[in-house]
């Protein structure tokens, strides 16, 4: 009996054994090719990554672009049975269409990528198929749980494991070793995007960018754009021809501001003492350069004695010509190219800027018009940045969205702390009693000017002189008066209202409201302070 049960269980081990030994055969011998397959196709795939890559937050560190492990389906198109009925199946359940598939599952390989980033429903239909030669696994790959917010300003990590566009793209390297927080603010973020999406459907806006930055340090608190895009799906645009989506329009799109660019003409002149506050000049609604006239909007005339204060109040354009004349015109470009105009932010995305030779030719139309805004090209990177010397007492700063990277260079002033009070006293007068008054926040001192633009023909792709009916409508505003907190730029393409008066200042009315209830900004004005 004793020696029964030692031959069974010996026997037992003998079939064991063999079995083992059978299956290793299979696995080494007759399918080595094909798991040699598999191995370097999963380490070739576009979403696998060597090591993982750091990851993105917002600063109270809600994730922004994070690592996930995904769920990817292959075949190995020589266990592919019925590959017509396969295809069919696949393309139904995945969303793919049928050819790809089929030109897939004819592949002269052992293994051949299908689809990567399943779903959780698409996994679970997969698990359930049972299809011969088609097989899935799991590997890491790129992932942003806040869909499309703050799209343009983040990017995305292409197929070839490298950033691509915004973040990803500016910081690759130093994401290979270590995540990165960011200064942007994920719920000023999120209130800046939902106002441009309903200002698209208030307004009918065509795009839209805010931005929102502390004007003494130059941090980027929030960074919008509209229309964004969900960087999760970002073939879907890439296979549409839609890559001008990926841009990030703050940085890199070139538009000539309008009127909101006169505080900069101002305080060239102030700073050199040309002009104070109250230095007057007479409207005559109209001002010929060389033969060409320049009419203030809707041709109005403003009669008697007007100040300077309200040239910005009323927003003239003769009164800005008549600024622009206080200086030569070599001084007048000096300035431009001191508040940064010419030349790129350095802020830590790509970014385009004008060397804006047209106007540097030295025609006296050019120099006149510009005063106002118009045949002057900038981003509205380079736009806040110059707002940001106007408020903070002089200095221009350098604008940034990663904290600890680098060494933040000196600032450079460029317009004494004087001429820096004086403006901002005449753009705080400016919402109390200008274009501006649906800024105002009761309680607080509020700076800002409007700027309503006519788009040239040219920046429409249309071969012809001279500009169309739409128009960029603009609105720069800071909440603190002489002691900034946030400055904010609004900026609205093609609203359907005539002027920024009616589109970007009741956006900028209710983010900064929301923004001073958010970080509890105390008041610093007599709530029933005469204007």
């Amino acid at each position: 009996m004793k020696n029964l049960r030692t031959n069974i269980i010996f026997c037992i081990f003998i079939l064991f054994s063999f079995l083992l030994l059978s299956r290793l055969f299979y696995v080494q011998i007759i399918q080595k090719d094909f798991y040699k397959a598999l191995a370097q196709g999963l380490y070739n795939s576009d979403t696998q990554t060597e090591s993982k890559r750091g990851e993105i937050f917002f600063k109270d560190n809600e994730p922004l672009a994070i690592n996930k492990n995904w769920p990817l389906v292959f075949a190995c198109p020589p266990k592919v049975v019925e590959k017509e009925k396969t295809a069919r199946i696949l393309s139904e359940k995945l969303s793919l269409d049928k050819n790809f598939v089929l030109e897939k599952l004819k592949k002269d390989s052992l293994y051949s990528l299908l689809k990567d980033k399943l779903n959780q429903e698409e996994a679970e239909v997969l698990k359930n198929l049972n299809l011969p030669g088609i097989y899935s696994t799991a590997t890491q790959g790129r992932y942003y749980p806040q869909d499309s917010l703050a799209s343009q300003t983040i990017g995305f990590l292409g197929a070839d494991n490298n950033g691509q566009y915004g973040l990803e793209e500016y910081y690759n390297d130093v994401l290979e070793n270590s995540d990165i927080v960011l200064t942007l603010d994920y719920k000023v973020q999120f209130m800046a995007e939902k106002l441009l999406s309903q200002a698209k459907e208030n307004l009918d806006i065509e795009a839209g960018q805010i931005i929102v930055i502390e004007p003494v340090s130059g941090k980027i608190v929030a960074l919008a754009n509209f229309p964004n895009f969900n960087p999760n799906q970002y073939n879907k645009y890439a296979q549409q021809g839609n890559l001008n989506i990926f841009q990030n329009s703050n940085t890199q799109k070139l538009f000539e501001p309008g009127s909101v660019f006169k505080p900069i003409t101002f305080a060239a002149a102030l700073n050199e003492e040309k002009i104070t506050p109250l230095t007057t000049y007479i409207d005559k609604g109209v001002v010929k350069i060389g033969g060409w006239p320049i009419y203030n909007y809707e041709k109005k005339v403003y009669p008697g004695a007007i100040t300077m204060t309200e040239v910005l109040e009323k927003s003239i354009n003769t009164g800005a010509v008549f600024v622009e004349k206080k200086l030569s015109h070599n001084m007048f470009l000096d300035y431009v190219d001191r508040f940064g105009i010419f030349e790129a932010t350095g802020i830590d995305l790509s970014e385009t800027y004008s060397e804006n030779e047209e106007f540097k030719k030295g025609y006296e139309i050019n120099f006149a018009t510009a005063s106002f805004g118009q045949g002057i090209m900038m981003t509205p990177i380079q736009l806040i940045r110059a707002y940001c010397a106007i408020a903070n007492g002089g200095e221009l700063v350098k604008p940034y969205l990663v904290e600890d990277v680098g060494v933040r260079p000196q600032h450079s002033q460029v317009i004494s702390s004087k001429t820096s009070r004086q403006l901002t006293t005449m753009l705080i007068s400016v919402v109390d009693n200008g274009f501006a008054k649906t800024a105002q926040v009761p309680g607080y001192y509020i700076a800002g000017k409007t700027g309503t633009a006519q788009v040239a023909f040219s920046a429409l792709g249309i071969d012809k002189r001279g500009y169309s009916e739409k128009t960029i409508q603009t609105f720069v505003g800071w909440v603190g008066g002489f002691n900034p907190d946030f400055l904010i730029l609004v900026k609205l393409d093609n609203p359907k209202t005539k002027t920024a008066e009616y589109s970007a200042v009741p956006v900028f009315h209710d983010l900064v409201e929301y923004i001073i209830h958010y970080y509890q900004i105390p008041p610093d004005r007599e709530q029933n302070e005469t204007p």
